[in-house]
């Protein structure tokens, strides 16, 4: 009566005990998968081709299920085929077997080089496994197993899926796996036994077969013959120290311009160590029958040398030192150090010794005072070349670099300092790309590196190299600092810098590249100034340029950064065409009384007043243009070339500009701001054609803004009218305004658009700066572009179609990962990972074609057939030895075997010398072989076998069906797998 007074909502807590337990929940959500996974039903393919498990594609799908709370994953692995048609076999449906059943009996695909466990153990195209989804879990207990084989062989009964379907039990490093395949009437079981000792009566084929004929316990008494699969392995080892080629670079080397064993300017390549640990020769029977050999624990009818198919493998050294992304690597970890070159060669280098460092307001005031000290001594290099003094001095002996290799460095960074240079000297530049890089001439663009035959490259590697091999960071600094100082002494000296292209910092390279080669747009600049006024110390503003118009080399000439509407066909135009000539080019303020004379005044005349002026600062008469007004010719001036910029100075205008906002001012201030150019070339224009208008400016500068239409006159006669474009008459308009401010001041008298000793000196400062993680920064991009031109020309030796395909994914990579700044190091450890694996398939490569002596051979049939055979083994998991033992391939390989064999088993060092070539190159017969004492061969590293038959089971009325049972046997691991099969209708 409790019960019926309790509140009538619990009544509704109805439990369903149809699908109570937790074990049936599990069945059913197996079932689920395998429907949602349309395994149901009967389906058979195509029959296995040969190698199709190792060619053809694999693909898998996976869910998860839990059973009480403990996860499984549900994995389905299968073979990718096309799919079969289907009629006529509705009638074979009901009798066939499953398809996994008719697997195991196929001989196409034994012993696959690389494939699932399952499917070299049992030869299945498709099958699922259910296995604890943690890795660390696992099913131990015999009754958890029972019950987990119980559960798949209830839902392969209720769905009548023919897929086997496995269980993983233990652990999973054991592999371990339990399984069931059900079909129309017939059942296979899936077991296996795993041990770490081998029992000694299962070391042989007669062991072996003793087992399986127990396990199939076939009543008949003539027992149907059973089919032999045998794969023996055998292990090469311990053969680098006679085949290796690679040479360690010698680090004490110092002989003409070498650096441990290397060129500088050269990268060094190859393994350290052989790349190839070990040779697999896989020796297989693959169909043999009980009574053909004999194999027992007393005599074995197993000789390698006599089986019908031989197959190779090689064991690759895993992560093999490689010299070339040593090299690397090593210049990567600069860039992630923080210390300053000060911090690493110490800052009492440039001290005085007892002495503490003066206030700076004392220097302060030492420059203001008058001094009579001679003002050549005053000069930075005399500074420079004390503060070097300094350095050795207080450096010593325990300077990073010693002084040969630094002499070597600097020679090969600056080769015009191996004799002493005279004032005049200009170094040579050599614009032209070397044959390497004729077909990467964009390469340098896309990682935004530096010419590879310039000095910037050439730096990276010296830097690479010292790092690697002299001093580490210290020798870095070092150098560094020795470079800066050899800046310094240039720009005071004039002397330009080797190995940079003439002209504007190219936006292209790296940002050190362009901050070089606008310090040599000033070098330039500066000598051409002073080289004017040695040569031209009085005035002579009458000349025109006659002859000088066909010495427009354009040399500094920054086309993309002048206006774009300027007519650029016009030869001659730049600082070549007229610096070097009898004009004198003056700072700003110089020659006040000249400037006031004709600028000033002439600046408040109207153009009848400038009319009478005289021309100055004329390059060449234009062809065919003349004054609108007047019908004088139209003479070309010569201008200011613009101020080349690099791209940190462009980005820094860009942002001023930007923040002066969008209001009209600051539109106004920014044309302003921008038309400094203008201004100058309007300027000289108006100096070149006294009494000019802007018409004839425009007409010249910018011919898109002068309309010419053709209309009538009063007469009738049709001429040609101009005027001004629409924007050129805008109010306020600022070609307008520069055109009433512009004075006729010839370029030579000028304010200097480009101020070439504050850029220099901005730029000097810029370099001493850097410490030796922002050095590696810019330059690393020049070491990726230097290592990629290494492996593709090392690649070009080898011609190995893998690695071109590589080569072609590295510099797609870094194209986008360079060309940006401060990429991410993961991002830069990813290409040079890249590159250093392209390494070891070349070091591969090479070990193997000196391992089979390629180049020795003299027939030229045999070398292909060897170069092929490389070929394969470095792109293929496992090989195929034509004419196994007796082949070109196989006669070496036997050879190999031989030299270990002696090496190994005998004790005298005379025994290590290899045989006769004569007796080589013949191919032995066992019988003189087994004479020897020293088998050809070591013992099998591996022991595979395969054993199948068709027999009635259990009963001798069942059905005969498909029985397989595989053997592995190595040193520390022996493992049976056998699928049986029994009829489930007659038994």
């Amino acid at each position: 009566m409790a019960a019926d007074s309790e509140p009538e909502s619990e009544v509704f807590e109805i439990t369903d005990f149809t699908t109570a337990s937790e074990w049936e929940r599990f069945i059913s959500k197996v079932e689920e998968v395998l429907n949602d996974w349309k395994l149901i039903g009967h389906s058979l393919g195509k029959p296995l081709e040969k190698g199709v498990f190792t060619s053809g594609t694999w693909e898998e799908r996976s869910d998860e299920i839990s059973f009480a709370g403990f996860k499984f994953s549900v994995t389905h692995h299968y073979l990718v085929q096309e799919s079969t048609d289907k009629e006529g076999k509705d009638e074979e449906s009901e009798d066939a077997l499953p398809q996994s059943m008719q697997d195991l009996l196929c001989m196409n695909n034994d012993f696959p080089p690389r494939a699932h466990c399952l499917v070299r153990w049992y030869g299945l195209r498709e099958f699922v496994v259910i296995a604890p989804a943690a890795h660390s879990d696992a099913v131990l207990s015999e009754s958890k197993c029972n019950l987990l084989l119980s559960s798949i062989s209830i839902a392969l009964g209720n769905t009548g899926c023919q897929v086997p379907l496995f269980v993983q039990i233990h652990h999973k490093w054991r592999r371990m796996y339990m399984g069931e395949c059900q079909g129309p009437g017939v059942r296979t079981d899936f077991e296996m036994v795993h041990l770490r000792k081998v029992p000694n009566q299962y070391t042989h084929l007669s062991g072996l077969l003793d087992i399986f004929k127990s396990k199939i316990g076939c009543p008949l008494t003539p027992l149907p013959p059973v089919s032999i699969a045998i794969r023996l392995t055998y292990v090469l080892q311990d053969w680098q120290q006679y085949f290796w080629p690679q040479q360690p670079p010698d680090i004490d080397a110092l002989v003409g311009g070498e650096v441990g064993g290397l060129e500088f300017g050269k990268l060094p390549f190859g393994a350290c160590e052989d790349p190839i640990c070990e040779l697999h020769l896989a020796a297989t029977w693959p169909d043999l029958t009980e009574g053909i050999i004999v194999d027992n624990d007393v005599y074995s009818d197993l000789d390698p040398v006599q089986a019908p198919h031989w197959s190779v493998r090689v064991r690759k050294a895993e992560n093999p030192q490689c010299l070339l992304g040593d090299f690397i690597t090593e210049f990567l970890k600069i860039c992630r150090r923080k210390e300053s070159t000060d911090e690493i060669l110490g800052r009492s280098t440039f001290e005085e010794e007892g002495r503490e460092v003066a206030d700076i307001t004392h220097a302060l005031s030492k420059l203001t005072e008058p001094a009579p000290v001679p003002i050549h001594k005053l000069s930075v290099s005399n500074m420079v070349h004390t503060a070097k003094k300094k350095i050795r001095k207080h450096r010593g002996e325990e300077s990073p670099l010693n002084n040969d290799v630094l002499n070597t460095i600097l020679l090969f960074l600056f080769p015009d300092a191996a004799s002493e240079k005279p004032l005049d000297a200009t170094p040579s530049t050599d614009n032209s790309s070397p044959p390497s890089e004729a077909g990467l001439y964009t390469l340098y663009n896309q990682f935004k590196s530096a010419p590879s035959d310039s000095l910037t490259y050439k730096l990276a590697l010296c830097l690479c190299m010292i790092n690697l091999y002299h001093g580490g960071l210290k020798g870095v600094a070092h150098l560094w600092q020795e470079f800066v100082l050899e800046m310094r002494f240039r720009w005071e000296n004039n002397f330009l810098i080797p190995g940079l292209a003439s002209g504007p910092p190219d936006l292209r390279c790296c940002l050190l590249h362009q901050k070089l080669q606008m310090l040599n747009c000033c070098i330039e600049r500066k000598k051409a100034r002073d080289e004017g006024k040695k040569t031209s110390p009085s005035d002579n503003p009458t000349n025109a340029y006659p002859g000088d118009a066909g010495k427009a080399g354009g040399q500094l000439g920054l086309d993309y950064l002048r206006d774009t509407e300027k007519e650029k066909g016009e030869v001659g135009k730049s600082w070549d065409s007229w610096s070097d000539s009898e004009e004198e080019f003056f700072e700003c303020l110089s020659d006040t009384e000249d400037l006031k004379g004709n600028g000033q005044e002439s600046g408040k005349k109207g153009p009848k007043e400038m009319a009478n002026l005289k021309p100055e600062g004329r390059l060449h008469q234009h062809g065919r243009l003349t004054l609108l007004h007047s019908g004088e010719p139209l003479y070309i001036p010569v201008t200011q070339e613009p101020a080349p910029m690099t791209e940190d100075l462009l980005e820094e205008q860009s942002e001023v500009l930007a923040k002066l906002g969008t209001s009209a001012e600051g539109a106004h201030l920014r044309a302003r701001m921008q038309s400094a150019c203008l201004l100058s070339d309007m300027e000289s224009f108006k100096a070149a054609n006294p009494g000019c208008f802007l018409e004839d400016f425009v007409r010249w500068y910018s011919p898109r803004d002068y309309i010419e239409e053709e209309v009538t006159d009063e007469k009738g006669n049709v001429v040609l009218k101009g005027e001004l474009s629409a924007r050129m008459k805008i109010p306020s308009n600022m070609w307008v305004e520069a055109w009433e401010t512009a004075k006729p001041i010839p370029a030579r008298r000028q304010r200097r658009l480009f101020d070439d000793t504050r850029e220099a000196e901005k730029v000097l400062h810029y370099l001493a700066m850097q410490k030796p993680a922002d050095l590696a920064r810019h330059l690393l991009p020049c070491v990726i572009h230097a290592a990629v031109l290494k492996v593709k020309e090392e690649e070009s030796l080898e011609n190995i179609p893998s690695v071109k395909k590589i080569i072609k994914q590295i510099i797609a990579h870094s194209s986008k990962v360079l060309h940006f700044p401060n990429p991410e190091d993961k991002k830069l450890e990813e290409i040079i990972l890249q590159i250093t694996n392209v390494e070891a398939i070349i070091a591969r490569a090479r070990s193997l074609k000196a391992k089979f002596g390629i180049e020795k051979c003299e027939q030229e049939e045999e070398k292909e057939d060897l170069e092929r055979f490389v070929s394969c083994l470095l792109e293929q998991p496992e090989v195929s030895v034509t004419g196994a033992g007796r082949g070109h391939a196989g006669r070496i390989i036997h050879k190999l075997f031989v030299n270990a064999q002696r090496l190994t088993e005998s004790s005298d060092e005379a025994a290590a010398v290899a045989l006769p070539e004569e007796e080589l190159r013949r191919p032995g017969c066992p019988e003189e072989r087994r004479q020897n004492s020293v088998s050809d061969f070591p013992p099998p590293a591996g022991r595979e076998l395969i054993l199948r038959a068709t027999v009635p089971r259990p009963a001798p009325y069942s059905k005969a069906l498909p029985q397989r049972m595989y053997s592995v046997l190595t040193k520390e691991d022996f493992r049976l797998a056998g699928a049986f099969s029994s009829d489930t209708s007659f038994f």
